[in-house]
């Protein structure tokens, strides 16, 4: 019986040994830039641009690391939306001032200026930006990138890019792209809204293909030296539970490693504010459309009428904890991409919209809402919601959602590394 036991767990040993060898473990930039005994920085005076989301898979700050490497002298760090260390809460101002753990001093791109000033970079040999992104173009660090990539290239500064995955994947891609005037923060770039690189592969694509014009987006086109440290063994197939690594909520709304799937389903839709609740501030943050007057056992049986595919919905009924519909009773449907590959992510929310205004014709979208200035903002484009809010049908903006998605695909293999 001794030897059953042993001959068995031996077995199990060795099923766990060839589960773990099979299973990819991504090494993120940071730790390969380690790896590489910080090639690069050494000898040089520093920057950083990083939040909370920045770290190893030990949840060491890169912070951290690189005040303590040996032979690197980081200088100052520059504070996103949220701040260096996650305590400034969404949307609120970022304030220049100093790191407690480090005396370092900490300037804000989230304030009174969102482009570092010249006075900012003084001293600066290079600037490193680590940040986990979730992939979507309305998420506002790659804006933040892109200006720090700007406002560097001004001063001959180089910029180093410490590459992370993208949590929706390298092959995702949807939405048009961005038209003047409607480029923002929200939309910096001529991209898709899910354009399917990681943050390293779009900042090649940023300084190669020339986006960095200024706000306007005409000026000449602005370019830094830069250098990306990529990962290893990230694959474009990934979601971000195929890395092995931890998820650090790079924001106080994206707390859970699939939620980036889910922002980008409902977000543009939360933009409509007074129409649908998606989930903030609840315990399920852009995972739920919800109202106090729906049905939603109606809503769900007309959405399902449409057969969309690699998704699935439940109802739900659901006090928000803060917000302005907190301790309200909120009846509305919770949804799951059962088919990711398959699943239209970001024509989710459209077709909630459609499928509001069919069972409830005084509760349509564009007429119940105080303003839709950022969701053209986000759209990247005003044709979306004039053509769709003159019969809520899905099939009236559909073509022009999808229209470059197929060019992106082909111009961003340029500046794949993976």
């Amino acid at each position: 019986m001794k030897k059953l036991f042993l001959v068995l767990a031996l077995i199990a040993g060795l099923s766990c040994v060839e589960l773990s060898a099979a299973r990819p473990v991504v090494k993120p930039g940071i730790e390969v830039l380690r790896d590489r005994e910080f090639r690069g920085l050494v000898g040089k005076r520093v920057g950083l641009v990083t939040n909370p989301s920045g770290v190893d898979r030990y949840l060491e700050s890169t912070v951290d690391i690189l005040y303590n490497a040996p032979g690197v002298e980081l200088v100052a760090l520059y504070g996103p939306e949220h701040g260096v260390r996650g305590d400034v809460y969404a949307g609120d101002k970022v304030s220049d001032t100093k790191d407690e753990a480090t005396g370092l001093p900490v300037y804000s791109l989230y304030g009174s200026t969102r482009k570092p000033t010249p006075q900012m970079l003084e001293g600066i040999d290079i600037m490193v930006y680590d940040i986990q992104d979730v992939g979507a173009r309305s998420y506002t660090f790659i804006s933040t990138l892109g200006l720090v990539m700007e406002a560097c290239a001004a001063k001959g500064i180089e910029v180093m890019v410490l590459d992370r995955p993208n949590p929706l994947g390298g092959n995702k891609i949807e939405g048009c792209y961005v038209e003047l005037p409607f480029n923002s923060f929200v939309s910096q770039y001529k991209i898709p809204y899910i354009y399917g690189l990681t943050v390293g592969e779009l900042a090649q694509m940023i300084n190669e293909e020339g986006m960095n014009r200024g706000q306007n987006g005409k000026q000449e086109p602005v370019k830094c030296k830069l250098t990306v440290v990529p990962m290893e063994g990230w694959e474009r197939d990934m979601l971000y539970e195929d890395t092995g690594l931890p998820w650090v909520l790079p924001s106080p709304n994206i707390p859970f490693k699939d939620t980036p799937l889910y922002y980008c389903a409902s977000g543009i839709c939360g933009e409509l504010y007074g129409f649908m609740d998606i989930g903030i501030g609840y315990t399920l943050p852009f995972q739920v459309f919800g109202a106090t007057w729906l049905d939603p056992d109606k809503l769900k049986a007309r959405l399902e009428s449409y057969r969309l595919p690699g998704i699935s919905f439940r109802t739900i009924w659901y006090k928000p904890i803060a917000g302005s519909r907190k301790g309200e009773l909120v009846k509305g449907l919770q949804y799951f991409f059962t088919d990711y590959e398959e699943a239209r992510v970001t024509e989710t929310q459209f077709y909630v919209m459609q499928a509001v205004a069919e069972l409830y014709p005084d509760k349509k979208a564009f007429e119940i809402i105080t303003g839709y200035g950022l969701f053209d903002k986000v759209c990247g484009t005003d044709y979306v919601r004039k053509e769709f809010s003159k019969r809520y049908k899905v099939a009236d903006i559909k073509d022009y959602w999808q229209k470059d998605e197929a060019s992106f695909r082909e111009l961003s293999q340029k500046y794949h590394i993976y």
